[in-house]
């Protein structure tokens, strides 16, 4: 029997009313946002707008001041216990931040060791899986990244576009559930970008659950399910690439496009 036509995908990310605090300076203010089972979710908005700590805050790099984060169901960062939240262990942590992989702007790739240990080494530390499966899914990876054949190169050798796709790689070398990109372009000379754009067009064709930052609008336009725009802190809009990009409704999402045109 066919699953009925009104069956969604599972929910990947649940954020609930997200607030974060620095001090005296409250970075986000109240973000709700849900990310299902193979969507790709593009959050716009100006710098400061609370884009990068909300991301930082969906694997616990940084802790909220208040809100619940889910990821596939499970609270992130937290036991809750009678309605009290409760740190987790750093071993608990650790294992739930297997699931989640995330890119960032710069890349940190260890700088002393090759691309294909760079790739393979946390999937046999972290994941217990056997070296020779490790080395075999990092070469298939470096592949799928457009990467064959620099298994022994080191980053110094590679320029910052590759450098990038070596830093998404060795993330789905851990068979992550979710993806986490942090204006994973933002670093590079402009001629490099569309190589790890088109990386990141293959995943999502492939049906991963990602959520990217960035100030791609093109990228957004062609593969984002949906668009968040934030603004000091809080989700102004979201919708289709259509509706928020070529029909905003909010007069700050009007200017921030104008101002990216």
């Amino acid at each position: 029997m066919s699953a009925p036509e009104n069956a969604l995908p599972p929910l990947i990310v649940e954020a609930i009313d997200v607030h974060k605090s620095f001090g005296s300076l409250e970075v986000l203010k109240g973000i709700n946002l849900s990310v299902r089972k193979g969507e790709v979710v593009c959050l716009l908005g100006p710098s400061g707008s609370g884009k990068s700590t909300f991301l930082r805050c969906i694997n616990h790099l940084e802790r909220m001041t208040s809100g619940r984060i889910l990821v596939d169901g499970q609270l992130i960062g937290y036991h809750e216990r009678g309605g009290v939240l409760h740190e987790m262990s750093g071993n608990e942590l650790a294992a739930q931040r297997r699931d989640i992989g995330m890119v960032f702007q710069r890349f940190n790739l260890f700088a002393h060791q090759d691309v294909l240990t760079n790739i393979s080494q946390a999937p046999v530390l972290n994941r217990g899986r056997p070296r020779d499966e490790a080395l075999a899914r990092a070469r298939q990876l470096l592949k799928m990244v457009d990467l064959e054949g620099r298994e022994d190169a080191y980053p110094y050798q590679l320029s910052g576009g590759q450098q990038q796709r070596v830093a998404i790689a060795r993330a789905l070398a851990m068979d992550p559930k979710l993806m986490l990109f942090d204006e994973p372009t933002s670093a590079l000379d402009p001629e490099l970008v569309g190589e790890v754009l088109n990386v990141m067009r293959k995943l999502a064709a492939e049906g991963m659950t990602m959520i990217v930052v960035t100030h791609e609008l093109s990228f957004a336009r062609d593969v984002a399910d949906r668009v968040v725009f934030m603004d000091q802190g809080i989700v102004v809009e979201e919708g289709s690439a259509r509706d928020v990009l070529d029909h905003p409704k909010h007069e700050r999402t009007q200017a921030f496009l104008r101002r990216m045109h």
